[in-house]
């Protein structure tokens, strides 16, 4: 019987001491709580916690009323646990929010300068595009008059382009005769130094072959 008063009794302190890790929670608006070494306002005093503190919950017990919790810092101690909540206090929310609201003014005017220097660089833009419209119709209508007076210099530059074909067909064509010229001028030279070496040759042959009769003719006569 003993046995089993002890069991239950571990089984509840263990339900009331339950531990809850990891959970963050904050401190209420109050505008301090002490972080004390144990579950009573007997247990000495770690440190203050501000309101709106965010702090680690390790251990909640409930029936002293204590959450053991973890600082920012990394402090370890014990706290009421009515003076935690799951949300950031009242104070901590507007002060969030004020902060927020403060961002988003100075976004809002930084937007603001950007819209407005966009708008400057749209109208800068407009004034630019009226301009080249402006220039163009100019150009377009000098490029009408000039189409209109430029008919008569075009027929002259085409005749001109026709005269500079021909004249460049007549010097192939006188290039090609003067090269023929210069073949047929090779083939007269070359035909009259072979025929010169020819009748040299010839008048050789005759010098030698007359000799050689007229030294025959006096043997013939000694022999008579």
């Amino acid at each position: 019987m003993t046995h089993r008063f002890f069991v239950l009794s571990f089984l509840a302190l263990c339900l009331a001491s339950s531990p809850v890790w990891g959970e963050t929670r904050y401190v209420t608006d109050r505008l301090e709580i002490t972080l004390r070494s144990g579950q009573s306002t007997k247990h000495q005093i770690l440190r203050m916690l501000k309101s709106g503190t965010p702090v680690e919950v390790l251990e909640v017990n409930k029936e002293s009323g204590y959450s053991r919790v973890r600082a920012p810092d990394g402090t370890e101690g014990w706290v009421i646990t009515r003076y935690l909540e799951r949300e950031p206090s009242a104070r901590e929310r507007l002060a969030q929010a004020q902060r927020e609201l403060s961002t988003l003014k100075m976004d809002k005017a930084r937007l603001d300068q950007q819209l407005q220097r966009l708008s400057g660089e749209k109208d800068e833009l407009g004034r630019q595009l009226g301009q080249l419209r402006r220039e163009h119709k100019r150009v377009q209508q000098e490029l009408d008059r000039i189409r209109k007076t430029s008919a008569s210099a075009l027929a002259i530059d085409n005749e001109n382009k026709a005269l500079k074909e021909r004249l460049r067909k007549l010097e192939l064509d006188y290039q090609q005769l003067q090269e023929e010229n210069e073949r047929l001028r090779d083939r007269s030279d070359r035909d009259w130094f072979m025929a010169g070496a020819g009748v040299i040759l010839l008048g050789m042959g005759i010098g030698l072959i007359i000799p050689k009769i007229r030294w025959r003719r006096k043997s013939n006569w000694s022999s008579l």
